[in-house]
This record gives structure tokens, sequence and C-alpha cells, in this order.
């Protein structure tokens, strides 16, 4: 399984455009064809950005035509899925089938994440232009690096509700991309029914929930760096090639970018027992040969560093 962090798909600062969208998802299906030749692959994405950007289009509506994240989390499933399937179709033989499928995640209404809101979504922005619309559209604003981004709740997912879905389509050979920007983040009713919410699901974790309900024996992490670096910034940085989950406990990484990543493959390799990987979208094959990125497996004895 491949999950393709929202860093892989549109690079820092790049103006979030069709062309350079597409541009850098022809990027992604590059790297992710030769996988799917040899493997089931399953594909997720992120999709700060772009339900950032929905959020701003809605913003310019009156008070009461302003769509819910939830929603804008479907539009931007579905717009990167499409893009996603096109170019993958592009890339591969005409015998192989691929599908985008809306994916409904279930969350807990009592979560705390509704009352501490930590997910950065939307452009970035300089401290001024930040507080400015933090007044105007009472929005919560946060640091992120060098900049401001507004952040959203991101409660924890629970269940997949199209999960045998999924794994019909999986058993039928197809390449499926489901649980883009975290999937749709729903509510179960007292009723049984279901109810959207407003928030936007952090893709690691949907990501590592859906590796283990679909068994995966690898989970790939793709973002814009080619490893987990020890010591990140400092004189004594050191990139990470293959430890065990216990070991990487030991360190600490950037809250936001690289930590979410590293908890989120600890937590797939200790309930599900395979192996997870992080690095560069462009290394992905050699990421499944183990030549490539930072591995974290259970039977990981010893940490060994990339020369």
């Amino acid at each position: 399984m491949a999950a393709l962090g929202g860093n892989a798909l549109l690079r820092r600062g790049e103006p979030l455009t069709a062309d350079n969208q597409r541009r850098n998802i022809r990027i992604a299906a590059d790297a992710l064809a030769p996988l799917a030749l040899e493997h089931e692959l399953v594909i997720t994405h992120g999709n700060g950005p772009q339900v950032g950007l929905l959020a701003l289009q809605s913003a310019a509506y009156k008070a009461d035509e302003i769509y819910p994240l939830d929603i804008l989390d479907a539009e931007t499933e579905g717009m990167i899925g499409y893009l996603l399937e096109q170019e993958m179709i592009n890339h591969l033989p005409s015998d192989r089938q691929c599908a985008t499928l809306l994916t409904q995640i279930e969350v807990d209404s009592n979560d705390p994440a509704f009352n501490n809101l930590t997910k950065p979504i939307g452009p970035v922005y300089d401290e001024t232009e930040a507080k400015q619309l933090a007044k105007a559209r009472n929005w919560r604003i946060a640091v992120d690096g060098e900049h401001y981004r507004r952040v959203v709740a991101s409660p924890r997912p629970v269940r997949i509700l199209e999960q045998r879905v999924i794994d019909l389509l999986v058993s039928q050979g197809v390449i499926v991309i489901c649980a883009g920007g975290g999937g749709i983040p729903v509510i179960c009713r007292e009723n049984g029914t279901l109810a959207g919410v407003e928030a936007v699901i952090d893709k690691d974790l949907a990501s590592t929930l859906l590796a283990r309900e679909i068994q995966a024996d690898l989970l790939l992490m793709l973002t814009d760096v080619d490893a987990v670096y020890q010591d990140w910034g400092k004189a004594s940085v050191r990139a990470i090639k293959r430890i065990s989950p216990q070991a990487i406990k030991a360190f600490s990484f950037a809250p936001g970018s690289m930590d979410p990543k590293v908890q989120a493959a600890i937590e797939f390799v200790e309930q599900r027992g395979g192996y997870a990987c992080i690095g560069s979208l462009k290394d992905a094959a050699a990421m499944v040969k183990g030549e490539a990125g930072t591995l974290i497996g259970e039977d990981t004895v010893e940490t060994v560093w990339w020369e």
C-alpha cells in the first residue's frame, strides 16, 4: 500500500493550480506504476492544500451557503482521485484496471480533537496576513514551520465504511485509490444513520488503519524527503536505514511533519506485524527492495544508518 503525502503532490509554496497538480501527479504515477505491475496496490493521498483552497472559495459565498468540511473532503477526494486514476491508466497496460472510491471513515463524535484544532489545511501565510484572516473568517491559525496556516479538527479514524468494497476490488486485481485526504469524516448516530462532521482526518492515521484492515505486508509513506533523519537541522544529522518501532520511539521528530508519519508507521508495524517504509516518492520502487528510505520492522535487531 502506498500513502502519498501532500508534499509529494504539491511542493510547499507552489501555486495550487490544476496544471501544477497534474504535473506532480504524473510524476507520482510514473513512480507508482512499476509497483502496480508487480504487486497488489492500494493508494491513499493527502488533501491539505486542496481542501483549504476549496474552503477559501466557499468562504466567498454568503454565511449560510458555506460548504462544510466533510463535503469539501469529498470534493478533493474525487478531484485528486480523478487525476491519479487517469495518470495511472496512462502509465499502465490496457488490461490493468484502476478505480477511485469515495471513502467514508467513521470518527467518534466525542473525540477531544473537536475541541483542540491541530490539522493544518490550505496555503501558508505570513504572520500579518494570518492574523487578518483569523479575525475576518473566525479561523484558528497556527505556526507551520516558518509560516502560518489554518488549523481544523482532526479526529482519529475508527472504521472504514467501504472496507468490504475495497477488499472486493483488490481481490479482482483492481488498483484502488481510496481514503483520500484521510477520507470523509462521518459519525454514526444512535439510530444507526450516518452524518458528516466538520473535520479533516489525518491521512497518515487513515492510511495506517486501512493498511491494517486490508492486511498489507508493506506500507509505503511517500513524501518529499528521502528518509527519516535523526537530529534534523543539526551537524549530527544522519539518516535511518532500518530500525525497530521500539528503537525509533527514543527519537523525537518535527511535529506536524515527520512525527505523525513515524507514529503512524509504528502503529501499523506493532498492530499488523508487517513493515512500514518512509521515504521519497521518486524512490518508491527502491524502497520496496530495501534500497532506499527508512524501513521500520519488528524483526529489526539493530538500528542501521545510511552511509
